[in-house]
């Protein structure tokens, strides 16, 4: 029950982070602005989500979950019905900013309460499933709310979202509970001696594995976060002219893809803990395939590539928690809030550079005209979407370099190695042979 309510206001989280995506072109109509302006609306929300992890990861090591959960559907629930009425884009970016506030606080404290009431190789597969089940609202914002917004218009489609959030406040409020751990129920201690935060928090950014983790999630998230959360329904319903409907079909086909997948990696991590981080790079290394695929691809792509990346960026979504299940392995739990605060700045901090440089990017290729059928043209997403590589290759040379430094650490103080893949790829398969 505490499991079902608190991934229910996950799930409400990720509809509230979502709605923008489907409502690109009519907010540019609605407010008339640029590209650019219109990614600060993403950008902006982002920022604040990501600018509040830490803070609300030290907060957490402190107050527990439940009430972390709770505040943030009541300031998602402000921020929606303030985006709903909003009659210019200053006040829709102040709803915006109040949505990251309370989706800043919501994913990793219902990830925090996981380690109370499960563990062993039963946590990173529930955490997955965490994951899965949360993409339920990316489903709703993709294809019911496009409906609602087309049908009912801009203020009811909002409000409406805005109820979705009461309800989530009111489940966590009466069903939902920290756990026993004390926790979640007192200040950090080491040997009985309270942990101040500052100094917590730079334990545990020193520790590689949380580094490691930052920079799993920093490749990983990015370029599925991009496409669904902003840039994806303007470029399919637009630039593809695949229109509204079709492109709502293919946002919804990224969570059924990464549905699929996160069980299956929820499976493999816990298998295979000391070969996550090839995992993560597997998942990247299929991302840029599919990118280049699709933008090289002379005149219109064919459908078959679009479904193709589609499916491989949405993996990226379960992948990146990943990232998170290094902060949990190598991070104590008395400062495991902090850890994933830190990984979780990682993914967004990515996306809302790609977003706001892909909006500069095609204001630029648009020539100044704040029509949308003038901006999203698909030279002009040929050419933006040719940001990812650059963050992306950035995110994947720290990457390795943290690697190298939590295995080195792991090698001196556990006296475990861990060997290239390849090596162990030759070893296991002269194991097979004899």
């Amino acid at each position: 029950m505490i499991f079902g309510f608190a991934t229910f206001a996950y799930v409400v989280a990720v509809l509230q982070r979502s709605s923008l995506g489907v409502a690109g072109v009519a907010a540019t109509d609605r407010f008339q602005v640029s590209a650019a302006v219109l990614s600060s609306l993403a950008v902006i929300q982002l920022m604040v989500y990501a600018g509040l992890q830490i803070p609300v990861g030290l907060i957490l090591d402190r107050v527990g979950s439940r009430r972390l959960i709770a505040l943030g559907a009541l300031l998602m629930l402000v921020g929606q019905v303030t985006l709903a009425l909003a009659p210019n884009v200053g006040l829709a970016i102040v709803g915006r900013m109040l949505l990251g506030a309370g989706d800043a606080m919501t994913f990793i404290s219902v990830l925090r309460l996981l380690p109370n009431w499960f563990s062993g190789r039963r946590l990173p597969i529930v955490s997955q499933w965490l994951g899965v089940l949360g993409t339920v609202g990316q489903v709703i914002s993709a294809f019911p709310l496009s409906l609602l917004l087309h049908s009912a218009g801009w203020s009811t489609t909002f409000l409406t979202a805005a109820g979705a959030s009461a309800l989530a406040f009111l489940g966590v409020l009466f069903f939902v509970h920290n756990g026993t751990s004390p926790i979640t129920s007192s200040i950090p201690t080491v040997s009985g001696v309270p942990v101040p935060a500052l100094k917590q928090l730079r334990t545990a950014l020193g520790r590689p594995g949380t580094r490691l983790g930052f920079w799993s999630h920093f490749v990983t998230q990015s370029s599925g976060s991009v496409f669904s959360l902003l840039w994806g329904f303007p470029f399919l319903s637009v630039a593809l002219g695949y229109g509204p409907q079709n492109a709502s079909l293919l946002l919804t086909l990224m969570v059924v893809a990464a549905v699929v997948a996160g069980p299956i990696l929820g499976l493999l991590t816990a298998r295979y803990p000391l070969r996550r981080s090839n995992i993560v790079l597997g998942i990247v290394i299929g991302m840029g395939l599919a990118w280049t695929l699709v933008l090289v691809w002379p005149g219109q792509p064919p459908v078959w590539s679009i479904v193709l990346l589609v499916v491989v960026i949405a993996i990226g979504g379960p992948g990146s928690l990943i990232g998170l299940d290094f902060a949990r392995t190598f991070n104590p739990m008395r400062s495991l809030g902090s850890a994933t605060g830190i990984v979780n700045v990682g993914g967004f901090l990515a996306s809302f550079v790609m977003m706001f440089l892909i909006g500069i990017v095609l204001d630029a290729a648009a020539g100044g005209s704040d029509a949308a059928a003038s901006v999203y043209t698909l030279g002009g997403f040929r050419i933006a979407f040719l940001v990812q590589y650059l963050v992306v290759g950035l995110g994947v040379v720290f990457l390795v370099r943290a690697r190298r430094q939590t295995r080195r650490r792991m090698h001196e103080q556990e006296g475990i190695e861990v060997a290239p893949l390849w090596v162990a790829l030759m070893r296991a398969w002269r194991r097979r042979r004899a």
